[in-house]
Parts: structure tokens; C-alpha cells; sequence
């Protein structure tokens, strides 16, 4: 399998291509991979401003800076933003970088496709973001969009749902080329059993979005007829139920939860081998419960709807098919911690976030099973229990495992090593605060402090302000992180041809082309 990558630079037929047209027209994976992972950094940052407002709000009882309206406003938007513009895109950028070098292809697939689903995300979130600026807000349903409460949004209402729909045509497009780069564009001799598990649970992950997204779009198209076309779907008035645009809505909703965490296993389990310097342990197994935690994730959607009133059997069901998830995730940390046993480790800083993620998300996990069983989650639900429980497992979860993965293919991008001292700064300031903010809200929800309220009850003031004072700190230490890549990327110690010694990975033995671009005609690959 040949390419011109190797044999030229930037150019197209008319000499170097520099400035806007690089990017603009990019369709290599490397310069469409960065930009995704720039755009994923930039939505963290808005979003996280998003969340500033909500903390600095719930800092002390009463009504300090927003109104109640423009504080739904802001969690909704926190949420789309992080979810839709920060997690997803950003694991779309290193599956863009690095699948094609994990199984040895040219570049991706359908690079033209590759361009066109990245281009879609900033006009999605412009529109999104502009609904703040409307007559009557932006959103204030929550990321749930819930019927009736999302159809008094106002003029913003369809400007939301054809965004929605501009992230899902972007998702599906970026999972159609991952599974054809996969699929039809590995290595002579890399069978699927012998690829890197990051490659195997981006595979996965494809075909979850591929299942998930569309059912996304057709709950928010019902929604769009409901509102401007006198249909009925969720509209008790007319004969419809709002209840079933729950059913629909997390029949999407829960496996895109394992989309937002299924690239981090696979992160994690390419991160801690090369630092213990052993072969992951249990490699086939990881594999099939990474496929396992995929299919289970379309059969327990329904936990997230314990209170709207469903029969015993109905509730039994999802009880025992949400713990079901628990075995093959008990697997892979039993099988991170295996390969950690008895390895010879060192703790740069991909490994510090890697063995960050294994120790928290697990925490995430196990209030996610106190969340699976019926009785209690009548109790719990739509506490601050549950916003301890999914930011456990999406922020030390999704998120460090995206940090790992930066710092630990920083090198590659770059050919410069990042300042070491600086990262571990970031990593102690991450993994500290961000359990400052997150663990006293289980004591919250405990207590009963409901989610979405602007105002509370004097009691639980000091575990909001401890709370408060941790996301100021966890968002602001998130700019050592701009700075560290910024000054990697400008220069420094340059990196080896084996960065981290007694790694393990094909992507660090194969040289890394130099990308390769025409405006005229696609990659020719022979």
C-alpha cells in the first residue's frame, strides 16, 4: 500500500499550500485530527464559563447573579457544550490522528467527508450559541430537552433542534469513516484481533453512534412537528405522551453515555502498559467487554426513568440489565490493575491521569450502581446524587482520559517533548479539585438538594461553597494545560523515534508521514 504522503509536504500541484486553505480545505487526517481536538479545547472553555455561572450562582443561598430562567439556560448549555462540543469532538480529533497510524493506513478512508464532518461543528455551535441572544433564551429543558417544558423556549426552539441535528450528521459521518479506515485499511497481516485497543473501541464506539444518533434526530424532529405542525406525539392534549419521548430520547441518550467513554478505555488500556513496560493483560478479553458494555448499553435505558411510574417487571428488568453493565467494566479494571501488577512503573504524566481514571471513574461507577436499583433511585433521582454520579464518570472518566491520551501522543504530533514538571502541576490540580467539586455533592443529593435550582436550603451551604470554590479552581488550572501544548507545539527538546522507553505501540515504531494535500484530486491510494 503506497501514498505520496511520505514524499511531499504541504502543497498542491501549484507549490506550497500555506495560511486558511491548509485548514479550510484539509483532508488529511493529521491537520483534520488537530482541528478537531483546537475546536473540543475551545467548547471545554466555553462550556466551563457556562459551569462558572451555575457555581458562582449556587455559591450561597438565595439569588446572587442570574435570574432562575437564565440558570437553566446555562446548566442546558453547559451540558450540549461539553457533551456535543467538548467529549465527542475531541475523541473524534484522536481518532483522527492516530487510527490511521494504528492500523498502518495511508490516511482516513473518505478524507473529503472526513473535512465536510468537521466543518459542520462550528456553524452547529454558533447557532447554538446564538440562541442565547433570542427572544425568550436559549433552552432551559436541560441537555434532556424534555417535552412540554423545551416548546417554551421560544424563538431559539428550532435553531436548537437543527443543531442537534448538524451534531448528529457530523457524528455519523465521522463513525462511517472510522469503520471503512478500519474495516477495509489496516496493514497486511493486522487481522482485528491484533489491533490496538484504542482502534477496537473506537470501532465499537462507531457503530454505537451509527445506531444511537438517528434516534436522537427522529425524537427532536417530533418534537420540531409537535411544535409548528400541529402533530401530537408528545402532547397529552392531542392524544400523545411525553413519556415516550423519554423512552426515545435515552434509548439514544444512555448509549451515548459509553460513547463518551468507550475511546477513554481505550486510552487507558494503550497508556498503562507502555508505563508498566507489560503487555496489557487479558487483551481478547478487554476486546469482548468492550462489545459486551456496547450491546448491554441499548437494554438499560429505561434506569433513567424509574419515577415516571413503570410496572414491577419493568423496573426489574432495568434494575438487574443496568448491573449486568457492572461485570464486563469490573473486568477492565481488573485488567488495568493486573497489567499494573508487578510492572516496572514510572508515572509521567499520561500514566498519572491514566491511573486517576481507573481509581475515580470507578467511584462513578459504583454510585452508578446505587443509582440501578429502583427503591433507592426514588430517592436519589434528580438529587445532586446524580450529578455527583455522571460527572465522576465523564469528568476523571471521559475527561482525564482525554488528557492522557494528549500527553501521551503530545510527542508524536509534535516531534517535541512537553514540559514534564508542568504537566504533573496540571495533573495534581486536575485530580485535586476536581474531587473538591464533585464529592461533597453526594452528601447533597443524600441530603436531598435538588438539581436544576437556583436556590436551596441553608444546610447545605458549606458543601456548595467547598463545591463552588473547586470548579473555579479545576476550570482556571485547565489553562496550564493551553499553555503546556502551546509551548510543546512551539518548540523544546526534540522528541526520540521511541518517546517512551519500552512502549509496546505500532503507532510509535512506524515513522509518521508528513501529510499530504491536493485540492484537486483525493489521496491516490494503490
Amino acid at each position: 500500500m503506497t501514498t505520496h504522503a511520505a514524499d511531499h509536504d504541504h502543497h498542491d500541484d501549484h507549490g506550497p499550500v500555506k495560511g486558511w486553505r491548509r485548514w479550510v480545505y484539509a483532508t488529511n487526517h493529521k491537520d483534520i485530527g488537530t482541528m478537531y481536538l483546537v475546536f473540543a479545547l475551545s467548547m471545554f472553555f466555553v462550556g466551563g464559563a457556562m459551569a462558572f455561572v451555575v457555581r458562582a450562582e449556587l455559591f450561597q443561598p438565595g439569588q446572587q447573579f442570574v435570574d432562575p430562567g437564565f440558570f437553566n439556560q446555562m446548566t442546558t448549555m453547559h451540558a450540549l457544550f461539553m457533551i456535543f462540543g467538548g467529549v465527542m469532538p475531541a475523541f473524534v480529533g484522536l481518532a483522527n490522528w492516530m487510527i490511521p497510524l494504528q492500523v498502518g493506513a495511508p490516511d482516513m478512508a473518505l478524507p473529503r467527508m472526513n473535512n465536510w464532518s468537521f466543518w459542520i461543528l462550528p456553524f452547529a455551535f454558533t447557532m447554538l450559541f446564538s440562541t442565547l441572544f433570542m427572544a425568550g433564551g436559549a433552552p432551559a429543558s436541560g441537555w434532556t430537552m424534555y417535552p412540554p417544558l423545551v416548546l417554551q423556549t421560544g424563538n431559539a426552539f428550532p435553531f436548537l433542534i437543527l443543531s442537534v441535528h448538524l451534531m448528529g450528521i457530523s457524528s455519523i459521518m465521522g463513525s462511517i469513516n472510522v469503520i471503512v479506515t478500519i474495516m477495509n485499511m489496516r496493514a497486511p497481516g493486522m487481522t482485528l484481533l491484533k489491533m490496538p485497543l484504542f482502534t477496537w473501541t473506537w470501532l465499537i464506539t462507531a457503530y454505537l453512534l451509527i445506531l444511537a444518533m438517528p434516534v436522537l434526530a427522529g425524537a427532536v424532529t417530533m418534537l420540531l412537528t409537535d411544535h409548528y405542525a400541529a402533530t401530537s406525539f408528545f402532547n397529552a392534549g392531542g392524544g400523545g405522551d411525553p413519556v415516550m419521548f423519554q423512552h426515545i430520547f435515552w434509548f439514544f441518550g444512555h448509549p451515548e453515555v459509553y460513547i463518551m467513554i468507550l475511546p477513554a478505555f481505550g486510552v487507558v488500556s494503550e497508556v498503562i502498559p507502555t508505563f508498566a513496560r507489560k503487555k496489557l493483560f487479558g487483551y481478547s478479553a478487554m476486546v469482548y467487554a468492550t462489545a459486551s458494555i456496547a450491546f448491554l448499553s441499548f437494554i438499560v435505558w429505561a434506569h433513567h426513568m424509574f419515577t415516571v411510574g413503570m410496572p414491577l417487571s419493568g423496573g426489574l428488568f432495568f434494575m438487574f440489565a443496568t448491573m449486568m453493565i457492572a461485570v464486563p467494566t469490573g473486568v477492565k479494571v481488573f485488567n488495568w490493575v493486573a497489567t499494573m501488577w508487578r510492572g516496572s512503573m514510572t508515572f509521567e504524566t499520561p500514566m498519572l491521569f491514566a491511573v486517576a481514571f481507573v481509581f475515580l471513574f470507578t467511584i462513578g461507577g459504583f454510585s452508578g450502581l446505587m443509582l440501578a436499583i429502583v427503591p433507592a433511585d426514588l430517592q436519589y433521582h434528580d438529587t445532586y446524587f446524580v450529578v455527583a454520579h455522571f460527572h465522576y464518570v465523564l469528568v476523571p472518566g471521559a475527561v482525564f482520559g482525554i488528557f492522557a491520551a494528549v500527553y501521551y501522543w503530545l510527542p508524536k504530533w509534535s516531534g517535541n517533548l512537553y514540559d514534564e514538571k508542568l504537566g504533573k502541576i496540571h495533573f495534581w490540580m486536575s485530580a485535586i479539585f476536581v474531587n473538591v467539586t464533585f464529592f461533597p455533592q453526594h452528601f447533597l443529593g443524600l441530603a436531598g438538594m435538588p438539581r436544576r435550582i437556583p436556590d436551596y436550603a441553608t444546610q447545605f451551604t458549606d458543601f456548595n461553597m467547598i463545591s463552588s470554590i473547586g470548579a473555579f479552581f479545576f476550570g482556571t488550572s485547565q489553562l496550564l494545560l493551553v499553555y503546556i501544548v502551546i509551548k510543546c507545539v512551539r518548540g523544546g527538546e526534540k522528541a526520540s523515534s521511541r518517546v517512551w522507553e519500552g512502549s509496546h505501540g505500532l503507532e510509535w515504531t512506524l515513522p509518521s508521514p508528513a501529510p499530504y494535500h491536493s485540492f484537486e484530486t483525493p489521496p491516490s491510494i494503490d
